[in-house]
């Protein structure tokens, strides 16, 4: 009875650990990513992406959109132009068929 291995078993514990060593890196980049996501959210959360100041949200019609107190710019987050749309659709179809050609 052989005790050296084959091989094949050499190159089977070699592929295992090829995968097990690639699952942890893919682990630590996955970390990485999201840690980089939650900090830049954390940096940049609810500030102005003109001019940086803190936005402060107003209430439109039951839907709260945020404002900027420096340059006063206002800034929708997803499906708010939607909802505004919905419930503007007349006066909003008259500003918008200025921009049609």
């Amino acid at each position: 009875m052989s005790l050296t291995p084959s091989q094949n078993e050499e190159e089977y514990f070699k592929k295992l650990e090829l995968e097990r060593r690639k699952k942890i890196e893919e682990e630590k980049l996955h970390k990485l990513v999201k840690e980089e996501r939650e900090k830049r959210k954390a940096t940049h959360f609810m500030k102005c992406p003109k001019c940086g100041a803190d936005l402060f949200e107003i209430n439109y019609k039951k839907i709260l959109i945020d404002e900027c107190p420096d340059c006063k710019g206002i800034w929708l987050d997803t499906n708010e132009l939607d909802q505004i749309i919905s419930m503007e659709k007349k006066a909003l179809n008259k500003l918008l068929s200025i921009f049609k050609s």
